[in-house]
């Protein structure tokens, strides 16, 4: 495949060029669409590099290859449209040619978009906490997941946060997923209340690892696994052992370390879905917390108004108004 302008830097800081790119997605290719083919995907694209403008492609970018498929999926809004679906490194490699940085790939296969196999929590540090803070957070949640019955495997952001994913049965939608992700993060912070938070809006949090529990919704997305991220020194969202989380430096894994530590130490995250768990624990803490007053949280405001959702009126503005 033809790499129109290979020596254009991406990276600045780091000198690394758009061949590099190209390069590194066939380096680690085959983890890469373990982790990321499959399903619909999201192109976060910089034509001008890192430090110029960005922009999503949802629908495929015109001019895909016609090996390059595409599967019809449905946005919160009730539109239809198709996204991209990764099913081999040449793929990854077309997309970096059309400036491609970052994948953001749904939480559901090609197949089933409207069911996700993967319970996605986002561990989001707060102004003035970082990684440190979240690797103990990230702990408490992999034993809390084996309580329920799930599998935990975790990945850095690739910046300041932790990604902890576990595998499902493809049998509830969305909705019911994101109530699952709800009800785990409240008994999280349950337990952890001063290292937690499910607040969603900013001036509740303090500075407590926040559980994104909109990540889960339809349509939101994470940075996918081996993608590299738009930050100056070409940081990596990698999948880590358990065992290394609490020594390894994030701004470690970069686009040209990431290729030699798969070479010595293997994928993290292969096999994951060699077996699913079920939600019917998370799912039962949800009804209980509904039970105790608990209801439900507050969706993105690009969604429609969603049933049993509270005023989407940050708290402070709303003890203002008469």
């Amino acid at each position: 495949m033809r790499i129109s302008s290979p020596t254009r830097v991406i990276w600045p800081e780091a000198g690394i060029t758009k061949l590099e790119l190209a390069e590194y997605f066939i380096a680690v290719g085959e983890p890469f669409v373990e982790a990321n083919g499959d399903r619909p995907v999201s192109l976060q694209r910089f034509p001008g590099g890192v430090d110029g403008e960005q922009f999503f492609s949802k629908n495929p970018p015109k001019g895909a290859p016609d090996w390059v498929r595409s599967v019809p999926v449905t946005y919160p809004s009730g539109r239809t449209h198709p996204q991209l679906v990764i099913d081999e490194p040449a793929a990854a490699v077309w997309a970096a040619q059309m400036n491609t940085i970052v994948f953001h790939p749904w939480a559901s296969r090609a197949e089933r978009p409207d069911y996700p196999d993967q319970l996605r929590i986002d561990l989001d540090p707060q102004p003035g906490t970082g990684f440190a803070e979240a690797v103990p957070v990230a702990l408490a949640l992999r034993e809390l997941l084996g309580e329920v019955g799930l599998s935990a495997f975790v990945k850095s952001s690739g910046s300041r946060g932790i990604h902890v994913f576990a595998p499902i049965e493809a049998e509830h939608e969305f909705l019911d997923v994101r109530h699952a992700v709800i009800a785990l993060g409240r008994e999280l912070e349950r337990r952890m209340p001063e290292e937690v938070t499910t607040n969603w809006w900013k001036e509740e949090r303090g500075d407590r690892i926040f559980i994104d529990f909109n990540q889960a919704n339809r349509d939101r997305t994470m940075a996918g696994a081996y993608c590299p991220r738009p930050l100056p020194q070409a940081s990596v969202s990698c999948p880590l052992e358990w065992d290394e989380l609490e020594s390894t430096d994030p701004s470690d894994h970069t686009v040209r370390t990431v290729p030699e530590r798969l070479q010595r130490l293997g994928d993290p995250w292969k096999g994951m879905h060699d077996s699913s768990g079920r939600l019917d624990t998370l799912l039962e803490w949800w009804q209980r917390d509904l039970g105790d007053g608990l209801g439900e949280l507050p969706f993105p405001p690009d969604f429609p108004k969603m049933p049993g959702e509270p005023p989407r009126v940050q708290p402070s503005r709303a003890r203002q108004q008469p």
